[in-house]
């Protein structure tokens, strides 16, 4: 199986405006006794979690750092409401996507590398494709524009690691308290074959989570179907 990132596509001239953020989030962990570090990651989100029975819900509102045992325990309010699979991070956000945008938008919009929208009528011609992962899930845009599409925030899970071939070699393990690596991304990424998904064909890397893979059936049903917007980088594995 072959992977690929996706990014968009500048070539088509659309000139489009995301200004956004998601309705619920995680605190950011605030001088870890671990590693000292003050820190929030943000990429993780869960567009389909809705954290309306959490009793606190003003807890998760406001973007700030926190001493990482209120950390803690607001991960643990959480917890039973999300979706099998699911990882949270400091940062990490919940419920569906709200602020401005202005278009044209293609079929599918990836305005930030770790965001993937796509127009409802795409999402179903890949979901009927027999495509695995895809998952959408409503925004609450405020479009500047008479005729606004119906744009669908996919929610790929996190699964899969860079391979250690691709990483610094003397880098140091993750902080046993907070668990951040603290990492940049390498330029030039190799996938670790051994823990990618069988199972899906659209996902998000656990331990660099701004990067979303897709696989090969992925990009063959948005050419043979004729989706825009977005073009796939391939990315190895070993």
């Amino acid at each position: 199986m072959d992977y690929f990132t996706l990014e968009e596509d500048k070539s088509l001239g659309y000139v489009a405006y995301i200004g956004c953020e998601h309705k619920w989030r995680l605190p950011g962990i605030r001088r870890c006794p671990g590693c000292t570090t003050t820190w929030s990651g943000g990429a993780k989100s869960y567009p389909s979690v809705d954290l309306t029975p959490v009793t606190s819900l003003a807890d998760f509102e406001e973007a700030r750092a926190e001493p990482i045992e209120e950390y803690e325990r607001l991960c643990e309010l959480v917890r039973p409401l999300l979706p099998p699979g699911a990882l949270v991070e400091p940062g990490t956000e919940f419920g569906p996507l709200m602020g401005k945008a202005q278009g044209p938008f293609g079929a599918l919009v990836a305005r930030f590398a770790w965001l993937l929208l796509a127009r409802r009528e795409a999402l179903e011609k890949l979901q009927a494709e027999g495509l695995r992962g895809l998952k959408g899930c409503r925004t609450g845009f405020r479009f500047r524009q008479r005729t606004s599409p119906e744009l669908l925030e996919l929610e790929p899970l996190p699964v899969g690691r860079l391979h250690p071939d691709c990483l610094p070699p003397n880098r140091k393990p993750p902080c046993p308290r907070c668990g951040r690596c603290g990492l940049t991304r390498p330029a030039d990424m190799l996938l670790d074959a051994a823990t990618l998904p069988s199972d899906l064909d659209l996902f998000r890397l656990e331990d660099f989570s701004t990067t979303i893979v897709c696989t090969e059936r992925f990009v063959e049903a948005c050419r043979r179907l004729g989706l825009d917007g977005v073009t796939f980088r391939p990315l190895p594995a070993a």
